[in-house]
């Protein structure tokens, strides 16, 4: 396993864990309904990731494009895909969303 990948999921996994231990009700409750909103409904779950990776990647949050990323790997997301979804997400974020792009081809790269 490349090693970008690893340091990531040890680092989610730890601070998830100890954000978790807290028991704070407000924060198992969003965590919940995070888990619960990517799950297969009237759009299936590959649909909802590839949505969460245009959200994550014009809001600019490295952690939540990789997330996403992930996830869409594991839902069997093509690298043809993968490409429309950059290009939807440089549209509506505009050239600022380009750094994010490099990243998340270099880290797609690594899963």
């Amino acid at each position: 396993m490349d090693k970008r990948v690893k340091d990531f999921r040890e680092y989610r996994k730890k601070m998830n864990d100890k954000i978790l231990a807290s028991d704070n009700k407000v924060m198992k409750r969003i965590y919940s309904v995070d888990t619960l909103t990517y799950m297969d409904g009237a759009l299936p779950a590959k649909t909802k990731e590839m949505l969460g990776l245009v959200s994550s990647m014009v809001l600019r949050c490295d952690d939540c494009i990789k997330y996403h990323l992930e996830k869409c790997h594991e839902l069997g997301v093509t690298t043809e895909e993968l490409f429309e979804i950059f290009s939807v997400a440089n549209l509506v974020g505009g050239t600022i969303v380009i750094p994010h792009t490099r990243r998340a081809v270099e880290y797609w790269e690594a899963l």
